[in-house]
């Protein structure tokens, strides 16, 4: 028996698939307006602040200026705390691309393009030299907790690369926003450290850096977890 076929608009469809929405098929989605994402604003100016407290010693490529005690048994340790903040400052740069909703709807490509920098030549390598330089820390002050928030980078952030290369986006979504707690939380152990100064209030050094190395991510982590399960999206109605 032949199916009944209804002509609409063009190409047949089966009489009991549903309706399509006229004028809207391939369109592209509306752009997210800033402003309904408030929080892209303050991180971009967060970022921006920190790298330019940041880089600035490191861009003479002098020793002397260095903010890291530098250990004369390892010679090569000047380098490898600039090859981390080189890719630090990367990841922390596609961050800020990978946030924006507008770039991402309007130019996915460039999105996808960003995100792979912001794993490969950004969280991961930063990560891994972050763990490289621990054992070398003048003060082993918050090492754990920071060691744990490196390998916790780099996992999740390889994760949410392999859950977008097999199209699994909602996976894909969750394991980013927890890839970027992480990225964060390098700017977090500044922020106590700094207003523990500005402020006044003595705290004990070890307290403060036991309390950077693990409040800073744990904090974060917390935070993207709640963002992931406020804004999931419901799932999508499957038609026969």
């Amino acid at each position: 028996m032949t199916r009944h076929v209804e002509e609409v608009d063009g190409p047949a469809r089966r009489a009991d698939q549903p309706p399509r929405t006229p004028g809207r098929t391939g369109a592209r989605p509306p752009a997210t307006r800033w402003w309904r994402r408030p929080w892209v604003v303050p991180l971009v100016v967060l970022n921006a602040a920190f790298l330019l407290f940041v880089l600035p010693p490191y861009l003479g490529l002098d020793p002397s200026r260095s903010r890291v005690v530098l250990n004369e048994d390892f010679p090569a340790h000047y380098a490898v705390v600039v090859a981390h903040i080189f890719f630090g400052t990367i990841a922390l740069v596609t961050v800020c691309l990978q946030v924006w909703p507008w770039l991402r709807q309007r130019y996915p490509a460039v999105h996808r393009t960003s995100g792979r920098l912001y794993v490969i030549a950004g969280a991961v390598p930063s990560a891994l030299l972050g763990l490289a330089l621990m054992p070398f820390a003048a003060v082993p002050v918050g090492l754990l907790g920071s060691a744990l928030a490196a390998v916790g980078w780099i996992v999740t952030s390889l994760v949410g690369l392999h859950m977008a290369r097999r199209r699994r986006f909602t996976e894909h979504r969750r394991w980013m926003a927890y890839s970027i707690a992480f990225a964060l939380q390098t700017l977090w152990g500044r922020i106590f450290v700094l207003t523990s100064a500005l402020t006044g209030v003595t705290v004990n050094p070890i307290v403060l850096g036991e309390a950077a190395g693990w409040l800073s991510w744990l904090v974060n982590l917390a935070v993207a977890h709640w963002w992931v399960r406020r804004t999931a999206r419901p799932p999508r109605p499957v038609f026969g």
